[in-house]
Parts: C-alpha cells; sequence; structure tokens
C-alpha cells in the first residue's frame, strides 16, 4: 500500500510523517510519532479520550485520517504543559484528585483548554455541556467540572 507524505505542525514543532491513507490520526500520533497521551478508548468517537485540537477546532483523533493532517496545526495532551511546568488545568486536576485511572484524563485536559481558550469564565452547565463529549467511568465529572472551574478562575486571576 501506498504511503502518504504528511507535512504538519504538532504542538508548536514542524513535523513530517508517512501514513498509510486509511490511518487514523491517533494512530499516527502513537504509533509513529511515540506521542502516547491521546488514548484510545472506543475508536468511534463516543469517548473523547483521544481529543486534540486541530486547527484550534477540538477533534477526536480516532475519526481523522492522518493523512487530513496535512498543512494542519495539531495540539495534543503533550503540548500543555511548558516544560517541567504544568498548565493550570493540569494542576488543577491534580489538585481536586480530578483523576482516577486515567485513560480519559488527556481528552478531558484537552477539551477542558480548548473550552477556555473560547470562553475563559464558564459557567458550571457550560463546563458540563463542553465535556459532555468525553466519558469516564471513574471519577463521576464532579471532581473534573471543579477542576476546571478552578483552573478557570486561577488563569483568569493570572491573565
Amino acid at each position: 500500500m501506498s504511503q502518504i507524505h504528511v507535512k504538519t505542525i504538532i504542538n508548536g514543532d514542524a513535523s513530517e510523517f508517512l501514513c498509510a491513507a486509511d490511518e487514523t490520526l491517533l494512530d499516527v500520533l502513537r504509533d509513529r510519532l511515540d506521542l502516547t497521551g491521546s488514548k484510545e478508548g472506543c475508536a468511534s468517537g463516543d469517548c473523547g479520550a483521544c481529543s486534540v485540537t486541530m486547527d484550534g477546532r477540538l477533534v477526536c483523533a480516532c475519526l481523522v485520517l492522518g493523512a487530513e493532517a496535512d498543512g494542519t496545526e495539531i495540539t495534543t495532551i503533550e503540548g500543555m504543559a511548558t516544560g517541567e511546568n504544568l498548565h493550570p488545568l493540569q494542576q488543577a486536576f491534580l489538585d481536586h484528585a480530578a483523576l482516577q485511572c486515567g485513560i480519559c484524563t488527556p481528552g478531558f485536559l484537552v477539551a477542558a483548554k480548548s473550552l477556555l481558550e473560547r470562553n475563559p469564565d464558564p459557567t458550571e452547565e457550560e463546563t458540563r455541556y463542553w465535556l459532555a463529549g468525553n466519558l469516564c467511568r471513574c471519577t463521576g465529572y464532579d471532581k473534573i467540572v471543579r477542576a476546571v472551574l478552578d483552573a478557570a478562575k486561577i488563569m483568569r486571576e493570572t491573565a
């Protein structure tokens, strides 16, 4: 099978890779680029564990073909922290114990960051609505929502 040459920017860095026409972006990220933070939970776009942003739009990497990444800018969970400094959302998830098994955590963090980039002061209802595409079997969502709202407050105060 022929390979497709893709040029993209991932987490701020220029990246090139070859992929099969039917290979998902999630498989490319994990298997070709060793960016294993995004998880495969369902492979059907229902759980949000593989959430990334593509040109600023929140997408499920399991539903996007790797070839579609050509010419785009992608941000994964690996692009959230700055060196050793955690993003305020990552710190809030730790502070609020908003994670347990960790499969859903990267997708929630990427989705929450996408929300706060669009709306730095969301209500609880807006937060729950925005995160509705991410499923968690462990936490019950309350700690996740509290962490996002707390991080939003901290981010507004330090802006």
